[in-house]
C-alpha cells in the first residue's frame, strides 16, 4: 500500500533582487531533493519556495505589532510544517541579509526541532563562505533543527563551473546536499553522522562535522 500523504519539501529564499542568484539557489536544492526523494520512495513530493521579498513589509509589521499577516501566516506554517526545508540568504555584511533574521525571529525557538535543513547562502566572492558555519548554522542550532552536514555557498563566479581538481563544482555540492536532505527526511541519516558514499558523493562521503571543520573548504 503506498502512502497518500505527500512529502512537503519547503525552501526560503531571502533574494532581493528579481531574477535573484538566491531563488536559483533554493530552486536547484529543491529540485535535488525532490529528485532523490523521487527515486527512493513512492509517496508524491511537493515543493513550496517562501520569497521573503514578497513579505517584507509583513515581517516589519508582526515584528512590531506581534500580528501576522494572513500571507506570512501562511509562510510560517509552510516552514514550520514542512517534512524538509532549505534555507538561503544573500551574504550582507559578512553574515545573513536581515530580512532572513527577521523571518526566523518569528518563529517559534521549538518549531523546527529535529527538523532537517540545508543551509546555503550567495555571495559575491569565495572570502564569505564561512559565513555558512559561523552564522546559519548556529542559528539552527538554536531553533533546534538538524542541518545536514552539507552546507553550500554560491559565489558568482561558480555558476558555470565545474569545479577543478581541488574543489567540487557547484552542480555536484547542490546534488550532495539534496541527497543529503532527502536521506535526513526519510530517517536514514542525522547530521554529523557517517554513511555509505550515494552515488553523488564520489570519494567525498559524509564525514563528521568535525572533520568537515578541520579539512574545511570554500563551500
Amino acid at each position: 500500500m503506498f502512502a497518500t500523504t505527500p512529502l512537503r519539501i519547503v525552501a526560503v529564499s531571502a533574494g532581493l533582487s528579481q531574477p535573484s542568484s538566491t531563488r536559483l539557489l533554493a530552486d536547484r536544492l529543491a529540485a535535488a531533493t525532490r529528485e532523490r526523494l523521487a527515486a527512493e520512495q513512492d509517496r508524491n513530493v511537493e515543493v513550496h519556495v517562501v520569497e521573503l521579498r514578497d513579505l517584507a513589509v509583513d515581517i516589519a509589521n508582526h515584528l512590531v505589532s506581534g500580528f501576522p499577516s494572513a500571507g506570512l501566516r501562511e509562510a510560517i506554517d509552510a516552514v514550520t510544517e514542512a517534512d524538509g526545508l532549505i534555507a538561503v540568504t544573500p551574504v550582507f555584511t559578512a553574515s545573513y541579509s536581515g530580512l532572513f533574521k527577521s523571518f526566523f525571529d518569528l518563529i517559534d525557538h521549538t518549531a523546527l526541532t529535529g527538523k532537517p535543513v540545508v543551509i546555503a547562502a550567495t555571495g559575491g566572492t569565495a572570502r564569505h563562505s564561512l559565513v555558512l558555519e559561523h552564522a546559519l548554522r548556529p542559528l539552527f542550532a538554536y531553533l533546534r533543527a538538524v542541518t545536514v552536514p552539507t552546507s553550500v555557498y554560491a559565489a558568482s563566479e561558480d555558476w558555470g563551473s565545474s569545479g577543478d581538481e581541488y574543489t567540487e563544482g557547484l552542480p555536484s555540492r547542490i546534488r550532495r546536499a539534496g541527497g543529503e536532505l532527502a536521506s535526513a527526511v526519510l530517517g536514514r541519516t542525522v547530521s554529523g553522522a557517517s554513511r555509505a558514499p550515494g552515488l553523488d558523493d564520489g570519494e567525498d562521503a559524509v564525514v563528521p562535522f568535525e572533520q568537515q571543520l578541520a579539512d574545511l573548504r570554500l563551500d
